[in-house]
């Protein structure tokens, strides 16, 4: 019997092709991405004025929930590692991934895990609604009986990240093409190397946490509940040594897109490359040892404070320096404003608004003001949102063409990132004046003074979500009808390797490395 490649569904059920893999992250995570920003909508259309208009309070909270976790480890995290299957094994030369079967089971668990945490949202008791960062006791005494099925999707998902994490080392330690030391690799390989061994170290600590709900909620145990012997503080402890590193894994992948991108339009290589890649393991160290910043409130010793607010400000400086060698590498460069480098320029700067204002939350002083605000929420937005989305839709455009072949539409893209960056400032700037008003985060209804900012608030988030919309309409367009790239076009110049894009041969064929010079 002739074994060809697989047709139809079955190529992609059975697929251990690190492009196919890589395609299916994307498309999952972007659906995951319209699903947590359907929450977000709902979230903002209730904020719209004053009162309760739309949801019931317990719904709300069940959306601010969803939404938090949707974007975090259905949206984002898949996204960037859909990336590193796609681009990794080109970048280093490699013909696939080092394990290709376990890169297809980390996939194909993971929309059984978010399906599994959908489908809360329609069984008796609703959806969990105790945050993202669900915290005990409210996640455990207090918690909706679907909990249970949070917990295992988070357990699910977590098996997927390890997977994902064990096979992208394995690939950059054992699969560089001859002559590619360390120190030739590019920044995107570097980044998602540091990355993956945070991702090991910290998955089995959230792991922990959430196996430890289980115990409290169904086997009488006592880790979180005071009344037992136990310490509602001691989860934020576990859930923080996971969170913070966390934030970071989001983001590394992210600064090794830009650093691919900014050096392509200003045709000329990465400014201090070196420094780059030790920013990035100092940044990645010192993720682990500043969890308790989130947690001035809790009642820590003096000492604890001073120690995690000196320590948060320390983790600026690695950050700063990255940002100083993106600017560097502008400076006095040849640039050239395609759509990826728009995005690029757009990261930077949106990035270092929201790097200041988290110097800003990690003055344990004045973070006693900040603290539950909605001031947090525009400085993780402008992190997250600014950081990790925009510089994923970035490497979109920027690979797309390399992917498939074809070339979107620039004018149209153009467009798309001008809608998307006005709507995504008129959305969170505003809440940088609601929380130092004193608006706490997490309410479905507020003071008629806060009425003005939050009316702007959402009419700018539903001008952002409208530009996603556009982005999904570009892209398939795209991929269906875009001009064929005949010619081989070349983003040049970007750290020495110039990326062909041409017509790709068939999914089951592998691509020859590109040259390392």
């Amino acid at each position: 019997m002739a074994h060809g490649p697989a047709k139809g569904i079955g190529r992609w059920l059975f697929t251990t092709n690190h492009k196919d893999i890589g395609t299916l992250y994307l498309w999952f995570s972007f659906a995951m991405f319209l699903l947590g920003g359907f929450f977000a909508m709902v979230i903002r259309a209730e904020l719209f004025e004053p009162g309760m208009q739309i949801v019931r309070p317990e719904f709300f909270n069940q959306m601010t929930t969803m939404h938090g976790l949707v974007m975090v480890f259905g949206a984002i995290m898949p996204a960037f590692v859909g990336l590193a299957n796609w681009m990794i094994p080109m970048m280093i030369g490699a013909p696939d991934m080092a394990l290709p079967r376990m890169n297809n089971l980390s996939f194909w668990i993971l929309p059984f895990a978010f399906a599994l945490l959908a489908s809360t949202l329609f069984m008796e008791g609703g959806a969990p609604n105790f945050g993202w960062t669900f915290y005990a006791p409210l996640s455990t005494t207090y918690a909706p009986d679907t909990v249970n099925y949070f917990i295992f999707g988070v357990h699910i998902m977590g098996a997927s990240s390890i997977m994902g994490s064990i096979n992208i080392i394995a690939t950059v330690l054992n699969m560089r093409a001859p002559g590619m030391t360390l120190m030739k690799m590019p920044m995107f390989v570097w980044t998602w190397l540091i990355t993956a061994f945070l991702l090991i170290a910290v998955m089995p600590v959230l792991a922990g946490a959430v196996t430890m709900m289980l115990m409290d909620i169904n086997f009488g145990t006592s880790f979180f509940d005071a009344a037992g012997g136990g310490d509602p503080v001691l989860f934020q402890h576990v859930f923080w040594f996971f969170g913070h590193p966390e934030v970071y894994i989001i983001i590394l992948p992210a600064f090794g897109v830009i650093s691919h991108i900014i050096p392509t339009f200003s045709r000329k290589p990465l400014f201090g490359y070196s420094s780059m890649v030790y920013a990035t393991a100092s940044i990645a160290f010192l993720s682990f040892i500043v969890w308790a910043h989130h947690m001035f409130m809790v009642g820590m010793p003096i000492g604890g404070e001073l120690y995690f607010m000196y320590a948060t400000m320390l983790i600026a400086i690695p950050t700063a320096a990255k940002v100083f060698n993106w600017v560097s590498t502008m400076f006095r460069g040849s640039l050239t404003f395609e759509t990826p480098m728009l995005f690029a320029i757009a990261f930077v700067i949106l990035f270092t608004i929201g790097g200041f204002t988290g110097v800003m939350v990690a003055i344990a002083p004045s973070d006693v003001q900040y603290h539950d605000s909605y001031f947090v929420v525009a400085h993780f937005h402008y992190v997250m949102v600014a950081g990790a989305v925009f510089s994923g839709t970035a490497a979109v455009y920027y690979w797309l063409p390399k992917w498939c072949g074809r070339m979107y539409d620039e004018t149209m893209a153009k467009l798309q990132f001008w809608i998307s960056f006005i709507g995504f400032n008129i959305t969170f700037f505003p809440q940088h004046f609601l929380g130092l008003a004193g608006m706490p985060r997490r309410y479905a209804d507020y003071a008629l003074q806060f009425s003005d900012w939050n009316m702007v608030s959402s009419i700018g988030a539903f001008i952002y979500g409208s530009s996603q919309l556009l982005f999904m309409f570009i892209v398939i367009r795209a991929i269906r009808s875009g001009k064929q790239l005949s010619e081989p076009k070349t983003w040049e110049g970007a750290e020495g390797l110039e990326w062909t894009v041409a017509t790709p041969a068939p999914y089951h064929t592998f691509t020859t490395p590109p040259e390392v010079k």
